[in-house]
This record gives C-alpha cells, structure tokens and sequence, in this order.
C-alpha cells in the first residue's frame, strides 16, 4: 500500500471543472433515488467547452463531486447501481479517530464473533509505523454497530480492540477468510524481517502460524493483498514494492509479481506478471476470472507520475495451471489509485479509491460510487446486504441490497 498522505482529505471538495448550467440533470433523476444518493448523468459533463477548469491532479483533494454534497452519500452513474444500493440504503461512519490510521487494509469479517478484523497504515501517512515500530491490528464488534443504528445515535464511533500479535507477524498489509476458522494475513515484513502469509486464531490469544516466509530461499519486497480461490481452494497473493516506498524495508530483489501458494504441498509459482505494482486481488465468485490492481502510479520513490497505471486488470484463470490468462482492461480510476478489490455475487467489481470506494460492472462501466470524500484502500461484506468501508482514520458502513460470498475457500 503506497503512502497516501497526498491523496487522503479531510473532505471532498466541488470539482470547479464542472459547473452545470443546467442544474436540473443532476436533481430530476428518472427514477427513484435513496435518500443519500444523488444522480449525475454522464451526458450533463461529456462537453465541458473551452473555457473549462479540468481537474489536473488525481491525488488531490478535488474530487469529482459536482453537486457538492457532503459526504457520505452515494453517487449514482448508471441506473444498474440502484440494484446494488436497493431502495432504503444507508451510508454512516461508525468509527473515527482522526490522528491515528487505524483503519487502513486486510478487513475480515468474521461471522462466529459477528467482528470485523482490520490493519492500520503500514508506513504510511498517520500509520504510527516505520521501520522500528510494526503497525497494528483490532477490530470492531458488529454487534456494536447495530446497537448503535437501532438507537439512531447521531454520531456514533465503536470501540475498537486491538489484537496482541507475536513477533513473528510484521507490518499486517492484507487479510481474507476466515480460512478454515483462522484469519489468513499477509505481512510487508519489516527491515530484514521477511514478509509473510500466516493464519492468526480470531479469539484469544490470537496465536499464530507461519505458512510462507520466503520463494525457494529469496525472500518477497513486501507482500500486499491475498485470496483464497472460491473452489480450488489455492491461496493467490500479491508482492510489491512499497514496504521499500514507505522505508521500512529493504530495496527490491525481485519483479512484482502476483504467486500461487499451495496450502497442501507449500508449492508457490508465479501465475501474472508484467505490472508496475500490483496491489488488490479478488475473485469472481466461480472462481473463472481474476482482477488485479496495478497502482504504478502512487509510491514512486522520487514522484507520483500520473501518466502510470490506476488500473483494475481481468484475467481468465486457467483451470489446471492457475495461471492467469488473456490479460484485459477493466477500469481505470479517476482519483487516486484502485487499491483493495472485492466482487459481489452479481460480479460487480468494487474498489478502494482517493474518493471513497467505487463499483464497476463485469464490463467495465462505472455504476457509481461509495463517495467519502477521503481515501478508502480496501472494504469487505460483512453479512447480508452490509459492506464495510475502510477509510484510514475512519470506518463506514452501507447497508446494501448486494451481497458478498465467501472469502474462505470452497464450500
């Protein structure tokens, strides 16, 4: 995960770019809205003529909001996306503590305990970490959440846990599952401490179980995202550079590279390869397809160059080799980069961006938009028609019409 001081505001700001005469394009939806959801037609900003203010940084806080509403609420692209939100969707924030990242990646939800587990910033910007201090991981009871929108508090912010890790986990990057009970966490490592794939027992005393530390004796830059294969029940996971970025570990030895780990045999091969930085991975839910995030543009050492990948990829997966094949364009991000990606039961494809979360359909087409007005890097279903939202410094929750599946492996 790249540092993300430059991208994170505090709130979203009207896009000066477009200033609609005809205001009625956006109000007059030809179709029934949720009450936190507003309509942007694409043919009200196709034409902005001449004399235009374009935005001109994707890292910025100047994000594409044109009828300046604050956020949270929900923006409304494509009429698919009401099918996601349903009729009666809510946005609310349940968690905050503005000087502390607390709430950065690796969310799993974990139905026994109704308790969604997540890492804070590993390096980067309010992350409390750096190459001396390893990051953390908590969680917050759903239980809460819910006792909390049944009283319909108005400003409502959990308690969160956190979690007593042994040494061995180092800088909590990624999560999914649970995997056979465990949560399955993968770690950037830290100095010369190596990055890592390790199931945490989610009650106490969280002990837990290396399963990978190292490809034939090298040891990886610093693991980012992971999955579990919805049938074959094979552990795919991503390797980049930015515990390196964010000067907490070591110069890069090897390509970024997206591997497959076999929890039978400990077997680990390359399966994709060929991206800048390749961050989020997900799956559809028959396990056919594969979409991975190559963040290039973010986390360069000296620049963010713009004119590098914020691009969501689709693969096919090969069903003996796992390999993934017949590399295509999904989507590229207009703020920010697309950091952690999930997949709901219909294949829509959602992900962490500078603005929120945004959701895509199987062809590419941007739905609409979880719009916060401040970085998201990854989000998780937690339960029927309930999405969680990571945002660094706070936590959101929707309730949604859509529905996530099993992140554990085949059922």
């Amino acid at each position: 995960m790249p540092n993300l001081k430059t991208i994170a505001g505090a709130a979203a700001i009207a896009c000066a770019a477009v200033a609609y005469a005809n205001q009625s394009k956006i109000e007059d939806a030809p179709f029934q809205l949720p009450p936190q959801a507003v309509f942007i037609d694409p043919r009200s900003f196709a034409v902005m003529g001449p004399n235009a203010t374009f935005r001109e940084n994707t890292f910025d806080n100047t994000f594409f909001n044109p009828t300046a509403t604050t956020p949270p609420f929900f923006q409304v692209f494509d009429e698919a996306f009401l099918q996601i939100l349903g009729p009666n969707a809510t946005i609310r924030q349940v968690a905050v503590n503005d000087t502390f990242a607390f709430a950065h990646e690796a969310p799993i939800y974990n139905k026994a305990t109704d308790e969604l587990f997540f890492a804070s910033n590993d390096g980067g910007a309010l992350g409390m970490s750096d190459l001396n201090h390893n990051n953390l991981y908590g969680k917050i009871s759903m239980k809460d959440v819910d006792a909390a929108f049944a009283a319909n508090e108005s400003a409502i912010n959990v308690p969160v846990t956190e979690l007593d890790l042994p040494d061995t986990i180092q800088m909590i990057n990624g999560g999914t599952g649970p995997y056979n009970d465990s949560l399955l966490l993968i770690t950037s490592g830290r100095g010369p401490l190596p990055p890592s794939i390790a199931l945490v027992n989610p009650l106490p005393p969280n002990n837990a179980t290396v399963l990978l530390d190292n490809y034939y004796g090298r040891q990886f830059n610093s693991l980012n995202d992971i999955k579990v294969h919805p049938t074959n029940g094979k552990i795919f996971f991503t390797d980049t550079i930015y515990g390196f970025v964010n000067e907490f570990r070591p110069a890069p030895l090897m390509p970024n590279q997206v591997y497959r780990f076999d929890p039978d045999t400990s077997a680990v091969k390359v399966v994709a390869d060929g991206f800048d930085k390749c961050n989020g991975i997900a799956f559809s839910s028959d396990g056919k397809t594969a979409y991975i995030s190559d963040t290039g543009v973010a986390g360069s050492v000296l620049v963010n160059n713009q004119t590098e990948p914020a691009t969501i990829y689709v693969f096919d997966v090969d069903p003996v080799s796992h390999v993934f094949k017949n590399r295509r364009i999904l989507a590229f991000i207009d703020a920010g980069i697309p950091d952690g990606i999930e997949v709901d039961t219909q294949g829509n494809v959602y992900t962490g961006t500078a603005d929120g979360a945004q959701v895509f359909n199987p062809d590419g087409v941007l739905l609409g938009k979880f719009f916060l007005g401040t970085t998201s890097a990854n989000m998780v279903f937690a339960g029927p028609g309930r999405l969680v939202i990571l945002a660094e410094t706070k936590i959101f929750v929707a309730e949604i019409a859509a529905n996530g599946f099993s992140l554990g492996g085949p059922q």
